[in-house]
C-alpha cells in the first residue's frame, strides 16, 4: 500500500528536465497516480515543465493517459523544426538554431487551460532569468509563454519574455527545482528525474543532440549535489530513472518505449516499498554501463 503522508504536510511532485527523455516521467506519472500518489501541488522545469503542467491540468489516470498518446505521437520536427531560413540567420541576427513556434503550438493546442492559476492542481513553473541567471517561479499568468521559457535551452530556443524579464530554460539556475518546491512550502518531496544515456557506446552526432546529452548529465549531477543538501531535512522520495539508457535526447520516436520501461520499473519500485527509501537512486550519480 501506498505511504500517506503525514498530518498537515504538503506533497509536491518535482520534475526535472531532460529532452525526449521526459517521456520517462509519463511512465512513472502512471504508476505513481494508479498506486494512489498524489501531490498537493507540482513543480516542473525544462521538458518537466510541461509534463506537470500537462498533469495539472488532469490529474487523473485518464489525463495521463491523454499525455502518453500526446507523447507517443511526437517527431523531432515539430519540436526542434530546422528550416534554411533559419539556418541562415545563425551568420547574422538571429538567437537560436530552431524557431520555438512549433512547440508553442503543440503545448497551446492540448493544454486544456490558459491561464497557470487555471489548473486542477496548483503548478508552478520554473524558468531562467536570462540577464542575471537568477532562478524565476512562475504560479500566475500565460500558462503558454511560462512552458515556453521553461523550454527555451539556450541558443537553440529564443527567450521568452515575461513582463520586463527574459526568461530561458529553467534547468539552467534550477536544473530540478527541488528548493523551489520547499521554498512553496512542500515537506514530502516526490522526484520524477528523466536519467540521461548512461550506455552511449559513441558521442551524439548533431549539435543539438550533444547540447541535450550534456545538459541531461549536468541535471543528473546537480540533482544528486541537492538531494543531498536537504536530505536531512525533508522527506525527499526519488523514483529511479531508467538504467541502462542509451537512447538519444534528441530522439522521440523511442517514447512509447521508454513510457513503458518506466511503468513498470516504477511499479516494481513501489510494490518493493520504495516509498519508504530516501536514498538517492545510483542511476543518477557518474557510472558506466
Amino acid at each position: 500500500m501506498p505511504m500517506g503522508p503525514k498530518a498537515n504536510s504538503k506533497t509536491a511532485f518535482v520534475f526535472a528536465g531532460g529532452g525526449s527523455f521526459g517521456a520517462i516521467q509519463v511512465g512513472m506519472l502512471h504508476a505513481l497516480v494508479a498506486y494512489g500518489v498524489m501531490p498537493d501541488f507540482v513543480v516542473g522545469a525544462s521538458v518537466g515543465a510541461i509534463n506537470c503542467a500537462y498533469f495539472a491540468g488532469n490529474p487523473t489516470l485518464t489525463g495521463i493517459q491523454q499525455l502518453e498518446r500526446l507523447w507517443s505521437e511526437l517527431r523531432r520536427s515539430m519540436v526542434f523544426p530546422m528550416t534554411f531560413r533559419r539556418i541562415a540567420g545563425l551568420f547574422s541576427r538571429s538567437s537560436s538554431l530552431v524557431d520555438s513556434g512549433g512547440l508553442r503550438d503543440l503545448i497551446a493546442q492540448y493544454l486544456p487551460y490558459s491561464l497557470l492559476e487555471q489548473a486542477a492542481l496548483p503548478v508552478h513553473v520554473v524558468a531562467t532569468d536570462q540577464l542575471h541567471g537568477l532562478s524565476v517561479c512562475l504560479s500566475k499568468g500565460p500558462a503558454v509563454d511560462a512552458i515556453l521559457a521553461s523550454c527555451a535551452i539556450p541558443a537553440i530556443f529564443p527567450p521568452v519574455r515575461v513582463g520586463d524579464q527574459y526568461l530561458i530554460d529553467g534547468a539552467i539556475a534550477s536544473n530540478t527545482p527541488v528548493a523551489t518546491a520547499v521554498i512553496l512550502g512542500a515537506t514530502r518531496l516526490i522526484v520524477l528525474p528523466t536519467g540521461y544515456a548512461c550506455a552511449l557506446t559513441v558521442p551524439p552526432v548533431s549539435a543539438i543532440a550533444s547540447a541535450l546529452h550534456a545538459l541531461n548529465m549536468l541535471i543528473a549531477h546537480q540533482l544528486v549535489q541537492d538531494l543531498e543538501l536537504l536530505a536531512d531535512r525533508f522527506e525527499i522520495v526519488t523514483v529511479p530513472p531508467l538504467c541502462p539508457l542509451s537512447a538519444s535526447a534528441y530522439d522521440f520516436s523511442r517514447a512509447p518505449e521508454l513510457i513503458e520501461r518506466a511503468r513498470e520499473s516504477t511499479r516494481h519500485w513501489l510494490e518493493g516499498g520504495g516509498l519508504h527509501r530516501h536514498g538517492i537512486p545510483g542511476a543518477l550519480r557518474p557510472h558506466r554501463d
